[in-house]
């Protein structure tokens, strides 16, 4: 996008779905968590569920959806890190997995939409046996 860094595009996306969680009543747990799994870039808790947001931004003339970015790897690395959150915070709520897709301008990065997909994936193998 027209001057801007991907590291700057990446974290104006994660303030807007930070902004858009807080709205929808999340309580935002933790931003950018790293552990040697990998990273999480928001974990946001309701009463009942702890998601693990992958945020993806793009431009509005994007032929490709952000959250087809997310492949089985990157997937799989959300979920060893979200497990490794969990033991060592000793959270026991049910986790889920989302993805929000935040749209931007590509001139300002000024947010036109955000999507948030609960449950963009599931968990295929045990990864909370540690």
């Amino acid at each position: 996008m027209d001057g801007y860094s991907k590291k700057q595009i990446g974290e104006k996306g994660e303030y807007y779905a930070e902004l858009y969680l807080r709205k929808q009543l999340y309580n935002i747990a933790a931003r950018n968590f790293r552990c040697r799994f990998g990273e999480i870039d928001i974990i946001a808790q309701t009463k009942d569920i702890i998601a693990f947001v992958e945020v993806k931004t793009r431009n509005t003339c994007t032929p490709v959806l952000p959250a087809d970015s997310v492949n089985k790897a990157k997937q799989k690395k959300i979920m060893k890190s979200a497990y490794c959150y969990l033991y060592i915070n000793k959270i026991k709520k049910q986790p889920r997995f989302d993805i929000i897709e935040v749209f931007v301008n590509r001139a300002t990065l000024r947010c036109i939409s955000v999507n948030h997909i609960e449950n963009a994936f599931i968990q295929t193998d045990n990864y909370s046996a540690y």
